[in-house]
């Protein structure tokens, strides 16, 4: 049994704490925020892959229970035309479907889980260094204190510092040429069946919402924007002028997407979207790191979640199966690394096509319809969903 110290108390980290609880090793877990992540943050589609990743470890009805399904998906262009309407990624052999979640209910939800396993959880940890001590780690945090174990495992997303230790040369993220709102409309009639994801390629934003059970609508839009934003670009955007922007871009597109938005409370304040081609170093020999921390991936692909799951679910397997963590780690990164950079390259592509321009618009839109009217034999989306990982076999030797 191996000692695990885990920067990132987040979705990625939690789950890869029970994944690595599961198999017998002590996982604890380090967050830097003094506070837990109860109302934070958007919503999220949880894929096929993700949920079916879940079920070796007890977790898949748990997360079934804080959503709802969407198994499909309408696709419309700006001129009110659907286009298609497809399968989000194919049921389960038990039936199960995509399911959409708020992500503060994912986060608490599995956070209470860690919990009544007996996961040791410590906030107000930010990581600032680490060190191998040769059959193990140091990791030291902000507030001066320290901690030891035999692996550092960074689920810190984005910014994170693990990376960062491991390979100081490492690229930053990449900018994809969007943002991102969204918010919860309530009051609404809307035509149209619950837990139908509707998805509009606007003449000026890509625009989506999908009717809750209770009757509120959960909506987001991607605003395309070709300078990355800084900070105080995106704390400007707030209130009513967003609001207000956002219904003079939704106005010209035949959709409810106006009647939503003037129908929610908060409007969202956006955030950039970024993604990673490729992070040339995942780890050292008690260094690794996981998630979007490794590989973050545009929303565009539907599989960030999911992909982390996938990522704690292989650690756990990998340590649980090889004779020494290094090798543990290096069958982890053979197993994951051409998968992810894959699902990222086609978050990429997806992502590009929301981000045309009124002359890339004309074209976009025809060949989308030209490409449903003669699908493909094979979506090129499906080698994301289709994945499974079978936990009772042994990792790689």
């Amino acid at each position: 049994m191996a000692k695990v110290l885990i920067a990132g108390g987040g979705i990625a980290g939690t789950i890869t704490a029970i994944a690595l609880h599961e198999t017998g090793h002590e996982p604890v877990v380090h967050e830097a925020y003094d506070r837990t992540a109860e109302g934070v943050g958007a919503f999220l589609t949880l894929a096929v892959n993700g949920l079916d990743a879940l079920a070796p470890l007890n977790l898949k009805d748990v997360v079934k229970g804080l959503g709802f399904d969407t198994p499909r998906i309408k696709m419309r262009l700006g001129n009110g035309r659907e286009v298609a309407e497809l399968p989000l990624g194919g049921p389960l052999e038990d039936g199960t479907v995509s399911q959409t979640v708020l992500r503060s209910d994912l986060y608490l939800g599995l956070r209470d889980e860690a919990i009544r396993r007996g996961i040791e959880v410590h906030y107000g940890k930010r990581l600032t260094g680490a060190r191998e001590t040769g059959d193990g780690v140091r990791a030291t945090f902000d507030d001066g204190s320290s901690a030891e174990g035999e692996l550092l495992v960074g689920a810190d997303g984005l910014r994170s510092r693990v990376r960062r230790i491991i390979d100081p040369q490492a690229p930053s993220p990449r900018y994809v040429p969007l943002l991102n709102t969204g918010g919860v409309a309530e009051g609404l009639r809307l035509d149209g069946e619950p837990g139908v994801m509707h998805m509009t390629f606007g003449k000026r934003l890509f625009f989506a919402h999908v009717i809750h059970p209770d009757g509120g609508v959960w909506w987001f839009a991607n605003v395309p924007r070709k300078q990355e934003p800084s900070p105080a670009d995106l704390a400007a955007m707030t209130g009513d002028a967003w609001r207000g922007d956002l219904i003079r871009q939704l106005a010209v597109d035949r959709t409810p997407a106006v009647e939503i938005v003037r129908a929610t409370r908060e409007v969202y304040r956006p955030w950039a979207t970024y993604d990673f081609p490729s992070v040339p170093t995942w780890r050292t020999d008690r260094m690794v790191i996981i998630g979007d921390a490794a590989h973050a991936t545009s929303p565009a692909a539907g599989q960030g979640a999911s992909m982390a799951i996938e990522d704690a679910v292989t650690l756990a397997r990998c340590l649980r199966d090889l004779p020494s963590i290094p090798k543990a780690l290096a069958a982890y990164e053979e197993l994951r690394r051409e998968r992810v950079e894959a699902v990222v390259e086609r978050g990429k592509r997806n992502g590009d096509s929301k981000a045309a321009g009124p002359v890339g618009r004309v074209i976009r839109d025809f060949f989308i319809t030209r490409a449903f009217k003669n699908p493909p034999e094979e979506d090129p989306n499906a080698f994301m969903w289709r994945h499974r990982i079978d936990w009772e076999a042994p990792a790689l030797g």
